[in-house]
């Protein structure tokens, strides 16, 4: 069985695909056993693609996107080892829905896994900036994986 991990932002249009897009280019380079996805809080997206600016960044990188926004359900909990934030209010309304503290557990922060990351742990929503607000939103997330893919990894190793 895979290891699945999802993404968690607003809408699922900016921070939250931009995520799942670096960590499948991660995975998929290495084989690693993971289905990778994202979602929101809030629902007023479901359906539409990604942001234009979130795909131009990615592209621009180097990345890969297709994507279709979709809202966060409660009953998703039990289907992921991994929920990541990408702020404190994703953190907190996450952890709000999780149906026990087993569940609250699995939900964490995408910038602690950024050793440099300092005690703002938020990559900041780019929605209502420009391109380089979406380019800062991309060197978080590109920041953050290295230690991500070393706890998946780690989770991946035979007991």
């Amino acid at each position: 069985m895979p290891y699945r991990v999802t993404f968690v932002c607003t809408g699922n249009i900016c921070r939250s695909p931009m995520a799942e897009w670096v960590l499948r280019h991660h995975i998929e380079d290495e084989g690693l056993d993971v289905e990778v996805d994202s979602s929101g809080t809030g629902g007023w997206h479901a359906g539409d693609g990604a942001d234009e600016r979130t795909v131009a960044a990615l592209h621009r990188a180097g990345y890969r996107s297709a994507h279709i926004a979709r809202r966060f359900e409660p009953g998703w909990f039990d289907g992921y080892d991994l929920i990541i934030a990408l702020d404190g209010g994703h953190l907190r309304a996450l952890r709000s829905m999780a149906p026990d503290e087993e569940a609250r557990g699995r939900v964490r922060l995408l910038r602690e896994f950024d050793p440099d990351a300092g005690p703002d742990l938020d990559v900041p929503d780019p929605y209502y900036g420009g391109r380089a607000d979406f380019d800062l939103a991309l060197e978080m997330v590109e920041a953050a994986m290295p230690k991500l893919l070393e706890e998946i990894r780690a989770a991946l190793k035979p007991a």
